[in-house]
């Protein structure tokens, strides 16, 4: 095939086709090289979607702290609290711990 014949053919002439060819280049640019290109957008959604998660799971965080400042407003709770995590005493008080062996027997 010679290049006349090739020139001649229809998808050729409407690929050299000036139109044709400036938004090619115009969808290649915009897709791209633009500063608003659809890459960037894609790059920024997923930025979004990480950022609503972390507002989820801190808002989760919220909720459960608020539960466990509301349960231990009351005097018994809080001592009780007090009592189990920092091993905290009356006067005239003894404190025993049992620690139980977590390696098994063979």
């Amino acid at each position: 095939m010679t290049f006349k014949q090739i020139k001649n053919k229809s998808f050729i002439k409407f690929i050299t086709n000036r139109y044709v060819m400036i938004l090619a280049i115009f969808v290649v640019w915009m897709v791209f090289f633009d500063e608003n290109s659809w890459v960037n957008h894609r790059e920024f959604d997923r930025e979004i979607d990480k950022l609503k998660s972390e507002k989820d799971y801190y808002k989760s965080q919220i909720d459960s702290d608020k539960y466990f400042i509301n349960k231990h407003n009351d005097r018994v709770e809080l001592e009780k609290f007090a009592r189990e995590q920092y091993k905290m005493k009356k006067e005239n008080e003894e404190i025993y711990i049992i620690e139980y062996d977590t390696i098994p027997e063979k």
